[in-house]
């Protein structure tokens, strides 16, 4: 069975998703809906374009970049980006993903698909963007709720 993903788009060498030159994928599909959000095109799953696991990895592989999961959120798309993040880990590549839950919530919620993608992941930057916590000087991230976290492979 082809596993299917919306995907809005892959960026090649960006500089601010994450440590290094990465390779981002925004995921379509988002239910935080921040006020605020960089991105409110990504909230709806039908503005992306429907991509098998595949086609998603082969794009995304470059050998000099590492992988960043974004959105939307990723983990909207769990069973998919699980897939993409675990072929992507296996190429050896550094993943970061973000996501408007927190990591608490994604343990909680106990969805085996996000728990997997957890597995997969270097560094989860969690938490809702929060416009009256915006904040210009963090890097890789936009408000100050938001946390980069260390996951030492879960």
């Amino acid at each position: 069975m082809m596993e299917i993903a919306r995907v809005l788009s892959i960026y090649h060498d960006s500089v601010v998703d994450g440590e290094g030159l990465r390779t981002v994928i925004f995921f379509a599909g988002c239910p935080h809906y921040c006020k605020g959000c960089h991105n409110p095109r990504s909230w709806n799953i039908r503005n992306g374009r429907e991509m098998d696991v595949q086609q998603i990895v082969k794009e995304a592989w470059n050998p000099l970049t590492d992988i960043t999961l974004s959105g939307g959120d990723p983990f909207f798309q769990a069973e998919a980006a699980a897939s993409v993040a675990r072929q992507l880990k296996e190429l050896g590549k550094n993943i970061w993903a973000y996501t408007g839950w927190t990591i608490e919530e994604l343990r909680e919620n106990k969805d085996p698909h996000q728990l997997e993608l957890l597995k997969y992941v270097d560094v989860l930057v969690d938490g809702p963007f929060i416009l009256a916590e915006r904040d210009l000087t963090l890097s890789f991230r936009g408000s100050r709720n938001q946390r980069i976290i260390e996951m030492g492979n879960e």
